[in-house]
């Protein structure tokens, strides 16, 4: 593949969570396979009262990767990468520290080396290190990661449009969600465009509905403040799931370029039906209100589970049902399509776990590293015509060698910095999916208590999906 142009990576919030356990060891990652340009420098940033010096900076990467990256910080290639960090603290008022580093970064890096700013900050400071930016003319000719949320709502999700617009072009805007820099996500693709065993059947004709279903095993590990004001539905369902939604349903796009795949994912977003508040269950685990930082009165929702409908001529009629949750049975992360019955009954019908619900189905784990199954039914050994549930697996892990893979925010840093928007989110599907969540937003239902450990507040949320079944739990796992 080509390796990026030179680049400066200039890091708002690098002694943040994010950038501790994701970015640094990712930008590690990446150099230690080579995928970084010839020539790059990477400065960390962050308000005045979080400086650090180089050293230090240093050494907190050092600590970041050697406690979640994927090799260890030492040898020559974390010599290389060491030596290519530095430090300048930024403020709105006070950028000059900021600017120091980064002109000394480009005297190391090159004369042509790009510039790609990552803002790993909360979403309250976005307008004053965008304008700060575009007032040091920093701006100019450089790229912009932009991390979730965007937004909380459909105002606010124009306003900060507005606000990167005023600085930015949309081709220099780079806003990322790590779900779509998975591999099992971007072999969605490949499954459905590429099979001609699948692509016939992925329409309304032949599949009931489809799931997305991300259960999470923790709680807020000391994020009460920010959950507080976002809950499941801004933090996951918005961001991650309805993008992977945007996935599984688009048209085939005339080539794999950013552009033909972003307008076909956003023709998706622009087909959903409004959200209606009945469509939603919210759900709040047992003993949320008590967690510290939580008020005892809330009414945040630590589950989102809702029906959702893209009304154009593929899947019309087709229900799509999304889910997450916090402390719930399992971490998985699964996109299940239940497949019509063959109308002609010769079988005696056969069911593996209930009554109503037959045995074929398409499910894609796209949890790291994924796999993909399809259930079906097969004859029994004997003499007579009995008929048992049958899989057939494909699994990442042993089909592929994984020394090739890279997470989601490796993938989609080095994508950035080649100026590839194709895994990235664009403006009017954004505001678009904002607007479908209005009236949900306007009139959200109150959140029903479940039992942490449990799969979401019942029956409300298999009422939700009926007459079908949520795939998780699965009885016969993979």
């Amino acid at each position: 593949m080509t390796r990026p142009d030179d680049h400066v990576i200039v890091l708002f919030g690098a002694t943040g969570d994010l950038a501790k356990r994701k970015l640094l060891p990712g930008l590690f990652n990446l150099a230690n396979a080579g995928l970084l340009p010839d020539r790059y420098r990477i400065v960390g940033s962050a308000p005045t009262q979080f400086a650090l010096s180089d050293a230090d900076f240093r050494k907190h990467a050092r600590d970041a990767v050697a406690t979640f990256g994927l090799a260890e910080p030492s040898g020559p290639a974390w010599q290389t990468f060491e030596e290519a960090l530095s430090f300048g603290a930024a403020d709105p008022e006070n950028p000059e520290p900021l600017l120091e580093a980064v002109r000394t970064a480009e005297d190391s890096a090159g004369s042509q080396a790009r510039r790609l700013f990552h803002l790993a900050i909360p979403p309250p400071a976005f307008p004053s290190v965008i304008t700060m930016l575009g007032d040091t003319n920093l701006a100019q000719e450089s790229k912009v990661i932009v991390e979730k949320p965007f937004g909380t709502d459909l105002a606010s999700a124009r306003a900060l449009n507005e606000t990167i617009h005023a600085v930015f072009a949309e081709s220099q805007i780079f806003r990322i969600d790590h779900f779509l820099g998975k591999e099992s996500v971007d072999n969605i693709l490949a499954l459905r465009f590429a099979n001609g065993l699948f692509e016939p059947i992925w329409n309304r004709d032949h599949i009931t509905h489809v799931q997305i279903d991300v259960p999470e095993t923790i709680g807020l590990e000391g994020r009460a403040r920010f959950y507080e004001d976002t809950g499941a539905f801004r933090d996951m369902i918005v961001t991650h799931l309805i993008q992977v939604l945007g996935i599984v349903a688009m048209e085939p796009p005339v080539t794999l370029d950013a552009q033909s795949l972003r307008d076909e994912k956003a023709k998706v977003f622009q087909a959903l039906r409004p959200i209606e508040p009945g469509h939603v269950v919210r759900g709040q685990y047992e003993g949320y209100r008590d967690e510290p930082g939580v008020a005892p009165d809330s009414q945040t929702e630590t589950l989102a589970a809702l029906h959702l409908e893209v009304d154009n001529w593929r899947w019309a009629g087709v229900p799509f049902y999304l889910r997450s949750g916090k402390n719930l049975a399992q971490h998985r992360e699964v996109i299940t399509l239940g497949l019509r019955e063959p109308p002609p009954r010769m079988f005696h019908p056969h069911f593996s776990k209930h009554e109503s619900e037959p045995d074929n189905k398409i499910v894609i784990d796209f949890g790291d590293p994924g796999w993909i199954a399809v259930d079906f039914l097969a004859k029994e050994p004997g003499p007579t015509m009995d008929l048992g549930p049958a899989r057939m697996t494909f699994r990442y892990d042993n089909s592929f060698c994984q020394a090739h893979g890279l997470q989601g925010y490796e993938r989609l840093i080095l994508d950035a910095m080649l100026g590839d928007q194709s895994l990235f989110t664009r403006s009017d599907g954004i505001e678009h999916i904002w607007d479908t969540s209005t009236p949900f937003l306007e009139n959200p239902p109150p959140p029903r208590p479940y039992a942490p450990g449990s799969w979401g507040p019942e029956p409300a949320i298999n009422e939700l999906i009926a007459p079908h079944y949520w795939y998780l739990p699965d009885d016969r796992g993979v």
